[in-house]
């Protein structure tokens, strides 16, 4: 038996459908609603950094307990920006992953609940994804076929978007993400959480070519590595400790920086070049750094590419593109709703589909 009214989805017309989308994978608490597959009509993000700040870091516990304190109040506050009720819902959208396992099972455990009394379907959507469409939010023209680059803290890939459920992984980190790479490089640096926008701030201060660290996988195929690259620069600060030599942290972080953006370009140029698509777009966490977002865009004007990224606001996790990857997904001719046996997937990846 359905836990849902299969009569009211089917008699709602796709564009007027109001999808609630529940973000909750990290340090984020996050609930939009969405009209259609883009029309947004509230955004709400309750953020923990200034709670984690002091540990340097994201302490999973701690992000559990407050995802459970403001998960319905960020449900509320949406419902409220939307000037809608909760019978107004037609479908909700929820993170099941990857993520942390505390922090996903509260937002999939508020999800189903809330479907369940609602009678509406539960849409279970891959983290990664959703920040792929956040684009679609930012951009309204923009359409498939495409090649994305997914930086964020956990993952970097690049992916062959095909059309709205159709993608194809072209390659990812074998092991430190980009994100990941700029945390650890600003916490031994001693800058604080979360060290990205640390680092692309003093960034601005220092010389790009003062310090050649190394380039892991630079040279042909779309897998990256940026391990070797936080490794490299640990040594370097520990080596001027050790002689005695003044660090300038400026010219690390713009060394770096650079480093991390030169792979990051070179690779999507290729990808472009070799799928003969002429779009590319950033997504993630790391599409919020200033460095990358310009260089990208000069790099793919020149060569007579088309460039997309989202808002600031869109970059980091959020419950908007949630809602509008849930929402072309139950858009497939092939899809099913989700059942309520959802659970939290914390290393799922973002594959073939």
């Amino acid at each position: 038996m359905e836990y849902y009214n299969k009569d009211r989805i089917a008699a709602k017309p796709a564009e007027e459908r109001i999808t609630l989308g529940i973000e909750s994978s990290c340090d984020e608490t996050a609930a939009a609603i969405l009209r259609g597959g883009r029309e947004l009509l509230a955004d709400v993000i309750s953020t923990q950094v200034p709670i984690h700040r002091k540990y340097g870091g994201v302490v999973p516990e701690i992000a559990s307990r407050n995802h459970i304190l403001n998960v319905l109040p960020v449900v509320d506050e949406a419902l409220k920006q939307a000037d809608m009720k909760l019978s107004d819902i037609d479908q909700i959208a929820v993170t099941y992953g990857p993520g942390l396992v505390g922090a996903l099972l509260v937002g999939v455990a508020a999800a189903k609940s809330l479907a369940y009394a609602l009678e509406i379907p539960l849409i279970g959507v891959n983290h990664l994804e959703g920040h792929i469409f956040a684009n679609f939010l930012s951009a309204p023209d923009l359409k498939p076929p495409f090649v994305a680059l997914v930086a964020s803290g956990g993952h970097t890939a690049l992916v062959h978007v095909a059309d709205y459920d159709s993608f194809r992984l072209l390659g990812q980190t074998r092991d430190d993400a980009a994100g990941e790479a700029f945390d650890k490089v600003a916490r031994v640096m001693g800058l604080p959480y979360p060290g990205g926008p640390e680092i692309d701030r003093l960034a601005k201060e220092g010389d790009l070519h003062a310090i050649d660290f190394p380039k892991a996988l630079a040279k042909g195929g779309y897998e990256f590595s940026f391990s070797g690259l936080k490794s490299a620069v640990l040594n370097y600060l520990n080596s001027q400790k050790l002689k005695n030599i003044p660090v300038n942290n400026a010219d690390v972080a713009a060394s770096f920086q650079q480093t991390v953006i030169a792979i990051l370009v070179d690779k999507s140029l290729s990808a472009l070049r070799e799928t003969g698509l002429d779009t590319l777009v950033l997504a993630g966490g790391v599409a919020a750094n200033s460095a990358l977002e310009a260089e990208l865009r000069q790099a793919t004007g020149a060569a007579g590419y088309k460039f997309f990224f989202p808002s600031r606001r869109m970059c980091t996790d959020n419950a908007a593109m949630i809602a509008c990857r849930g929402y072309y997904q139950s858009l497939s001719r092939d899809y099913e709703y989700t059942p309520l046996t959802l659970n939290a997937v914390p290393g799922l990846s973002l594959s073939d589909r």
